[in-house]
């Protein structure tokens, strides 16, 4: 694929056109509609509003992303055990998906759960998630971008006993 794009921006460049094929390589798309539940930066709920999923080809997200977090929401990779950023985090506020900053988790949710990496007990909205089998787990995804976040599993605390494992790479913090 990427000797087909070097052709073709070869190609266009004899027309002047390159500099406009590369950058729109690089900019995020519109993609098939997905709602989502918005929140503002006080971290309150604005409404639900229905938008386009973002798309990008693999350069725009490692334009976009850090080499880990391209690695773990893109290639669905998982951090090391205890060295995420946020695995001791303690402040107040929203993790928002690195790669698209939909809100996905409160901090009011998040919990030690001594497995090395960030987990919660819910996401902040239902529909700004979702999850597929992945062998013998379920795979958690940010629904905007499609960003593999981590892993859902049934041994988390009460009231929903749920562990919703994530690598800090995928997110993104904002203190409210």
């Amino acid at each position: 694929m990427g000797t087909r794009r070097g052709l073709l921006a070869g190609l266009l460049s004899l027309c002047g056109c390159a500099t406009k094929v590369e950058e729109a390589a690089f900019q995020p798309t519109d993609g098939e509609p997905v709602e989502i539940a918005e929140f503002g930066p006080d971290g309150k709920m604005t409404g639900e509003k229905i938008i386009p999923k973002m798309l990008l080809e693999p350069r725009g997200w490692q334009q976009r992303l850090t080499p880990m977090g391209y690695a773990v929401l893109r290639k669905k990779d998982t951090e090391i055990r205890f060295m995420g950023k946020y695995n001791k985090h303690d402040a107040t506020g929203i993790y928002r998906c690195a790669g698209c900053a939909i809100a996905l988790f409160r901090s009011t949710d998040k919990y030690e759960s001594g497995t090395g990496w960030p987990s919660f007990t819910a996401p902040i909205a239902a529909v700004n998630i979702y999850t597929i089998e992945d062998g013998s787990q379920l795979e958690v995804l940010c629904r905007r971008c499609d960003g593999h976040l981590g892993h859902l599993f049934p041994d988390g605390p009460e009231p929903t006993r749920l562990r919703y494992c994530i690598n800090s790479a995928a997110l993104r913090f904002a203190a409210v």
